[in-house]
């Protein structure tokens, strides 16, 4: 998942007023540290040796009473609109905040203590209030749209051209042509959406973190691995449970015990403890959240001019309209399902066969499913495990964005990090020239939100000097036991993979404004370069990298197994995500209608015909893609699109018979990576294959479609 900080003006979250901004915050200290200009080597680091929570609210106050500045600036200007005075001078408004912003976020999602909640709760609806302001801001539109008018649009570059349109664009779908009334109950609502989001995210974190599988006899710990076994004892000991197990309530801890537990009892305990997250009727509960937040989108996409929230928020996507994603999903959505439902009478056939006496439940599909593996393929997917040790699969990206891009990860040790767990890496490039810095955050811990996720300190840009990114990828790993590596699973490792690409996306960048940068896009075209990426895991070359503690390698038997398992339920991963990208969508194409969560979960799984003996891989109350910010509400669907892309992108290099084509790696590189959001998506994937995308690539991979015929080796 993306979660990268991007400029106001790219992806606007519209909120309150300035008066509320400025309410009772006291003034930032001199020597704040999140307002001083990045010091230290590779052209600066983020200070996070220096932060304090304190420093947070004071920082970020004084960063929007500085553009708001910069901005009256523009707009008292009596010279004619133009680029320089108006576009590009608000491009270059906003540095602290911005700077500051980033800073908060790394605390929003990595160390969310009870301390800094508090910030947040009071800052959110500030940060918000702070966007209406600058999006209601009729002088500074008015400039803007002169500019896009102009006779002088016609002589910019391309460039200068595509961040006038997003500009304006932006400035168009938040209501910056409606009337004072109109603005001002959009900024109320706003107002009222931030404040929601951060409830529905700390009422998450708190279900998460407080909560776990409590196991107190050792013969309950059969089938699982040794380092779930440590893992469980380091939260139980966390939790002042010395003595006993606990399986803590994130999907990195519950998805492995669900699929290797032969403890049904215990399984459907783990399995509704997850499932509930957020639906528990207590004081975390989400529903009411939920309700409240789509009427308000419903109310806010109305005043807009647009039918529904799924209208608006696809209005300036690849997609544009949600019956065109409505349509690929369903396209997937029957394959997938007719899949998973022999599948399910697969599993059923070994229950009976043991006399089990039950029908397959969601808490049993991972762990028969695994059965099955092993009955058709003759494959345990834990046999991997033990050469999937995280620091060699780290390693693997690594070699794959070399042997692809001429990238060369070196550790570095003198730079400062937010946590111990962090370690930061050094770019360079093809001629060794300094790139950027990668940081990697691996494991799980208390407040820190669970998945993982790539952020963006710094984004690529030409604006004062050729500026360096720094991003980051973020996991939730299990720690295994002192000394000893830590092994991940294979779906572990192809989100390595994924989140890997985002970063790559950055660190690729090659464009002179930050707001355009990689990977700076629109939704469903920016998990593009990331899921692409997966698909470097099984390569031959990747895998031979991969070795177990001994240093021995893969062996060949496992890596055939690997082969001939690619499209083995592949159904059930994708009637997970699409019962939760259409679950989304058709939420948000209720417009004004009241919804119920629970009631209108259950009525759309029927309509849809969901599998009894799954569930979604997100319920209602737990979509914090959805409701801990909009980000990618109305927008799940996304990945699916993203993913017709990236399978046809890389038919590309199996039909060169080379998944390390030079020429097409480069291919890559200049016209999807390093572009950004300087180009059109369409266009910038035309570029690359020479047409549009083609959604066979992405059936025939899942084994929904017949498989195409063997492209002919490279000469």
């Amino acid at each position: 998942m993306l979660r990268a900080i991007i400029r106001w003006a790219a992806a606007l979250t519209l909120a309150g007023s300035a008066a509320v901004v400025a309410a009772k915050v006291p003034a930032a200290p001199p020597a704040n540290p999140l307002l001083a200009s990045w010091a230290g080597p590779y052209g600066g680091v983020p200070p996070f040796d220096k932060i304090r929570i304190e420093h947070f609210a004071p920082a970020l106050v004084a960063g929007m009473a500085e553009q708001r500045r910069e901005i009256a600036a523009i707009t008292a200007n009596k010279a004619a609109p133009n680029f320089d005075n108006t576009v590009l001078a608000l491009e270059r408004s906003g540095r602290l905040l911005q700077q500051a912003k980033v800073l908060y976020g790394v605390w929003t999602g990595s160390l969310s203590t009870a301390g800094f909640q508090k910030v947040q709760r009071q800052m959110e609806p500030k940060l918000a209030a702070f966007e209406d302001e600058l999006a209601q801001n009729s002088r500074l539109f008015e400039r803007i749209e002169a500019v896009y008018r102009s006779d002088e649009m016609q002589r910019l570059t391309p460039e200068q051209q595509r961040l006038v349109w997003t500009y304006r664009t932006g400035f168009v779908k938040q209501g910056a042509r409606l009337g004072p009334k109109d603005k001002q109950r959009v900024a109320a609502i706003n107002l009222r959406l931030a404040t929601l989001a951060t409830d529905f995210s700390q009422n998450l974190l708190a279900d998460e973190g407080g909560q776990g599988l409590v196991i107190s006899e050792a013969a309950d710990l059969a089938g699982l691995s040794e380092g779930d076994i440590e893992a469980a004892a380091q939260e139980a000991r966390r939790l002042g449970m010395k003595g006993r197990w606990v399986i803590a309530n994130t999907r990195s801890a519950m998805e492995p015990f669900l699929a290797r537990s032969p403890k049904r009892a215990l399984r459907e305990k783990a399995w509704r403890l997850f499932i509930h997250r957020g639906d528990k009727g207590d004081t975390n509960d989400n529903n009411r959240i939920v309700t409240e937040v789509l009427a308000l989108r419903a109310e806010r996409s109305k005043l807009l001019g647009f039918d529904t929230y799924a209208h608006w928020k696809l209005s300036d996507t690849m997609a544009q309209d949600p019956q065109a994603a409505m349509a690929l999903m369903l396209k997937v959505w029957g394959p997938a399902v007719s899949q998973v439902n022999q599948q399910v009478a697969d599993m059923q056939k070994l229950v009976d066969a043991e006399k089990g006496g039950f029908q397959i439940q969601p808490w049993d599909y991972r762990y028969y499913v695994e059965r099955l593996r092993k009955q058709q393929l003759d494959f345990n997917i834990d046999e991997l495990t033990p050469y999937l040790q995280l620091d060699k699969v780290r390693d693997a990206m690594f070699w794959a964005a070399g042997r692809l891009y001429g990238l060369r990860f070196e550790p570095v040790h003198d730079v400062p990090v937010f946590h111990a767990d962090v370690t930061v890496y050094r770019v360079l490039g093809r001629n060794g020239e300094h790139n950027g810095l990668w940081y990697f955050d691996p494991y799980a811990r208390e407040g820190k939100n669970s998945g993982a996720w790539m952020d963006s300190y710094r984004p690529q840009h030409r604006l004062g000097g050729d500026i360096r990114p720094i991003v980051s990828n973020n996991s939730n790993f299990k720690r295994g036991k002192p000394g000893e590596p830590v092994t991940i699973t294979w779906d572990d490792a192809v989100t390595m993979f994924h989140e890997f690409g985002h970063a790559l996306h950055g660190l690729c960048s090659d464009v002179t404004f930050p707001s355009l940068a990689g990977p700076n896009s629109v939704l469903d075209f920016g998990e593009f370069p990331s899921q692409v990426h997966e698909y470097w895991l099984p390569t031959p070359p990747v895998l031979a990298m991969l070795v177990n503690q001994a240093g021995q390698p893969l062996p060949k038997a496992l890596v055939d197994k690997i082969e001939r398992s690619r499209n083995f339920d592949r159904g059930f991963w994708k009637v997970e995500f699409l019962a939760s990208a259409l679950l989304d969508m058709k939420l948000h194409l209720e417009g004004a209608k009241p919804v119920e969560p629970r009631a209108f979960e259950k009525s759309v799984f029927a309509e849809l015909g969901m599998p009894s003996a799954m569930a979604a891989r997100h319920r209602i109350p737990q979509f914090g893609h959805v409701f801990s910010g909009d980000g990618y509400a109305a927008g799940y669907y996304g990945y699916l699109w993203a993913e017709v892309l990236s399978h046809d992108a890389f038919d590309a290099f199996v039909e060169a018979g080379d998944p390390f084509d030079p020429k097409l790696a480069k291919r890559f590189r200049d016209t999807v990576l390093s572009v950004g959001n300087t180009v059109d998506p369409g266009q910038a994937f035309r570029n690359f294959r020479g047409r549009d995308p083609e959604v066979g690539a992405l059936l025939r991979a899942d084994g929904f479609a017949p498989a195409a015929a063997p492209a002919k080796p490279a000469q």
